[in-house]
């Protein structure tokens, strides 16, 4: 993926709004993300443990949410 950041600076524009803009730029398109995930080689096998463990930790998430709000469940006295 090579994706470049690019913007137009106005002669009258503020170059702090310039900078602004340019870092929304790279944050939106995911750039420093993307370059994070890349900075060091990940084996495949330790990509795919990460993204069960995630998915897990997600599905876990859901389901402790859907019980915990059940009105009978806090009044059983």
């Amino acid at each position: 993926m090579s994706t470049i950041a690019h913007i137009v600076v106005e002669d009258s524009e503020n170059l702090e709004k310039a900078i602004k803009r340019f870092k929304r730029m790279v944050e939106k398109e995911g750039i420093i993300r993307e370059w994070k995930k890349r900075e060091y080689f990940e084996k495949p096998s330790t990509v795919k443990n990460r993204k069960n463990k995630a998915l897990q930790r997600k599905l876990m998430k859901k389901t402790r949410g859907k019980g915990s709000h059940s009105p009978s469940s806090s009044r059983n006295a």
